[in-house]
């Protein structure tokens, strides 16, 4: 080989490499680009959900599962009848979350299009009676809370619990005059655990937690009368990245553990 040609060859080798290192060098350069524009904002702050009463056991077990998976994070909940709920949103309440205890009062924010994004059914729930412990009037049907003299809690129409519990009625053509209706299934309940009421109609979720303060017994026409859980980011959210996270978490396989424990149905 004369030495023109091997200077050429060694310069074409030089070449060779020299591009061979530009390729790396940039294909690195757009990777670590692309990553850090594809990297999720990390959970911080506080985040505010309002959610259905029968949801407090297993939402506040899921708000101290957040707070240690996201250290610094911090989650607020405002419980109570979710019609009362849905009616605070839509008059301005700051909150990040919604959960209903049905699609009806779901719609009362997402007809204001307060919702950012499309409502999801995340669990359901269905009807049980609570009665003190030793069920001492010996109900066993949702017939039997129509005998005279029976001190029975309702929750008010206007909200879920109290919505399925007529429709139940309806389905078993009963006709009842409670001595009170609720704003939530809590205190429903908690008129049975104090003895002032001989029995409420509640949520089985409900009847769960309150342990041995009363006695459930479960009736046919409540099969007839399950509520859908829906839950939302909503569009004046403070945290909405955080809330994200939060609603991830109750959709995942962790949240739904949860939730099933405590009684709710799969969606």
């Amino acid at each position: 080989m004369t030495r023109s040609a091997h200077r050429t060859r060694r310069i074409l080798q030089v070449a060779g490499v020299s591009a061979a290192a530009l390729l790396t060098l940039s294909a690195c350069s757009s990777g670590t680009g692309s990553d850090k524009g594809s990297s999720p904002s990390k959970p911080s702050g506080t985040v505010t959900v309002f959610a259905a009463a029968s949801l407090e056991e297993s939402f506040k077990a899921l708000g101290k599962t957040f707070e240690k998976e996201h250290p610094g994070t911090k989650v607020t909940f405002n419980f109570g009848g979710s019609d009362t709920l849905a009616a605070s949103i839509t008059s301005g309440a700051p909150a990040d979350v919604f959960a209903a205890a049905s699609a009806k009062t779901m719609a009362t924010v997402t007809d204001k299009q307060d919702a950012a994004d499309t409502p999801v059914t995340f669990v359901r729930n269905r009807l049980e009676i609570a009665t003190p412990p030793g069920n001492p009037d010996r109900i066993s049907s949702l017939k039997d809370l129509t005998k005279p003299g029976l001190k029975v809690v309702l929750c008010d129409k206007t909200v879920p619990c109290g919505a399925a519990a007529q429709k139940a009625l309806d389905t078993g053509g009963l006709k009842l005059t409670p001595v009170s209706y609720e704003q939530d299934v809590k205190s429903a309940l908690t008129k049975v655990e104090l003895k002032e009421a001989d029995a409420a109609v509640v949520y089985r979720t409900d009847v769960r937690a309150a342990g041995d303060k009363v006695y459930g017994v479960e009736f046919p026409e409540s099969a007839q009368a399950v509520n859908d859980y829906p839950i939302a980011l909503l569009k004046n959210a403070p945290n909405p990245g955080t809330a994200k996270a939060f609603v991830a978490l109750v959709r995942s396989a962790e949240g739904q553990r949860v939730l099933s424990e405590a009684g709710f149905l799969k969606p």
